[in-house]
């Protein structure tokens, strides 16, 4: 465990804010609760200047009924809103259903993400509980005291109704839009981008981790509830490693299950003479674990998302080839990302340039073999996807480096197969195979058949 000469800092994933902020992103609450704060606030600040107005002129655009009718508006505005709300909720679960029998349970989560759903909850409740506020304030006149109408702000909650109307409009036209396979795709899509982004920087990474030829002088075990692990915060489990002066190792990927008491980490201590003083309290609380997997720290469950979508398109009972089309150019995009940025090593050093923390990462053939596999496997006889997976492979094996083409080239010869034993026509079998895909100039070097491919070719002109 010497000393490395290369070293980067180590990311900060905090995994209780991780958490929170899954927890907002994810559900429906936050976004409602923060309007209905405004609600109130508004409703206080409106009553103070209709306090301080008082008899004097009132506002041009102040409502001048008297308590009576000040009520009755106020009244229908509550009550019209909550109407509001439970027919958004209502077009709300629908949509989750129809998402989830029609796509992927997984996807789910894209609309407990949408900001558009969580605002409309927010706009429509917020009315009602700010008509409620001003309600309470109207006081007729009665004999021996003064009646108060706050004409200033029985106007705003006009507006906050037209407000409404016009944000259902939005929303119904918004959720027909967002249950479309194309929307949800893009969405998954977008997601993962970032999270390649975050997750594989461009730049090279160091020579790989070498580690001790022992045995682990400790093993870690998870002795919490089972759960999907989410992520590790590597610089605090950097500094914990440095403090006890020892070298701690992930066993598990992120996004796999974790059942209770599995090996989590192994350690080693920087000197093999005295066992490594460290507490597993101290390293699994920084451990993210949830009961879903989550983007943050997780690339593969991107194409997971979009795999399950292709897969059910493609299932006999769906049979919508162009949908798992759809899913696959994406799925392209993000290996065409992926293909031109190194595998990160997964390892982390401190301040001095000592390796403390090793992270597993998928390769690239796990990515490839995760993205196409099942997609190949399913869709073996349809024409569409076996014409774009060959366009996917031809384009990506002239951007990837050499020593990654062999993942693609098998799955160029997995498809070959596939596709002589789904087409026992000629014709249909030369049609499988006859896309010339991206890059490739007809006519040219690369045109020409080779390897596998070949055999179709020879095989469709026989």
């Amino acid at each position: 465990m010497a000393a490395s000469p290369h070293h980067d800092l180590p990311p900060d994933h905090d995994v209780r804010r991780a958490r929170l902020s899954e927890s907002i992103r994810n559900g429906l609450w936050f976004v409602p609760a923060v309007c209905v704060a405004a609600a109130m606030v508004l409703a206080w600040v409106l009553h103070v200047i209709d306090r301080r107005l008082g008899d004097g002129e009132p506002l041009s655009i102040a409502f001048r009924g008297d308590a009576s009718s000040a009520q009755q508006v106020l009244s229908t505005v509550a009550s019209s809103t909550m109407t509001f709300t439970g027919l958004v909720f209502s077009i709300t679960v629908v949509a989750l259903q129809l998402a989830s029998s029609q796509f992927s349970p997984r996807v789910m989560r894209t609309f407990f993400r949408d900001l558009g759903t969580k605002v409309s909850l927010g706009v429509f409740v917020a009315t009602f509980v700010y008509a409620l506020l001003v309600l309470r304030t109207v006081r007729p006149e009665v004999e021996g005291g003064d009646g108060f109408v706050p004409g200033l702000s029985i106007s705003v909650a006009f507006a906050l109704v037209l407000c409404s109307l016009a944000t259902f409009v939005y929303y119904v036209n918004h959720v027909a839009h967002s249950i479309r396979a194309v929307a949800i795709i893009d969405a998954v899509a977008a997601e993962t981008r970032e999270a390649i982004r975050a997750n594989h920087p461009s730049e090279p990474p160091g020579p790989a981790p070498e580690l001790p030829a022992r045995p682990p002088d400790l093993v870690i075990e998870f002795d919490h509830g089972p759960g999907a692990l989410l992520g590790v915060d590597e610089d605090d489990l950097v500094r914990v490693a440095a403090r006890h002066q020892c070298l701690l190792r992930l066993r598990p990927l992120v996004g796999d299950f974790l059942p209770s008491g599995v090996p989590l980490f192994d350690v080693w201590s920087d000197d093999p003479t005295r066992p490594p003083g460290i507490a597993s309290r101290e390293v699994l609380r920084l451990v993210g674990v949830g009961r879903e997997r989550t983007m943050r720290q997780d690339i593969a469950f991107g194409f997971r998302q979009l795999v399950d979508m292709a897969e059910r398109a493609l299932s006999p009972a769906v049979n919508d080839p162009t949908t798992a089309v759809q899913a696959l150019d994406r799925i392209h995009d993000l290996l065409r990302r992926l293909a031109v940025r190194p595998t990160p090593t997964g390892a982390h050093h401190d301040g001095d340039g000592r390796l403390r923390l090793l992270v597993p990462v998928r390769s690239w053939d796990d990515q490839v073999g995760l993205a196409l596999d099942e997609i190949r496997r399913y869709g073996d006889g349809s024409l569409q996807v076996q014409r774009r997976m060959r366009a996917l492979i031809d384009d990506l094996s002239t951007v990837v480096a050499a020593d990654r083409r062999g993942a693609l080239e098998r799955q160029r010869r997995l498809l070959d197969a596939g596709a002589q034993r789904a087409f026992a026509d000629d014709e249909d079998l030369s049609a499988a195979g006859g896309s010339v895909g991206y890059g490739r100039a007809p006519g040219g070097p690369s045109a020409e058949p080779t390897g596998a491919s070949a055999s179709v070719t020879s095989r469709s002109s026989s």
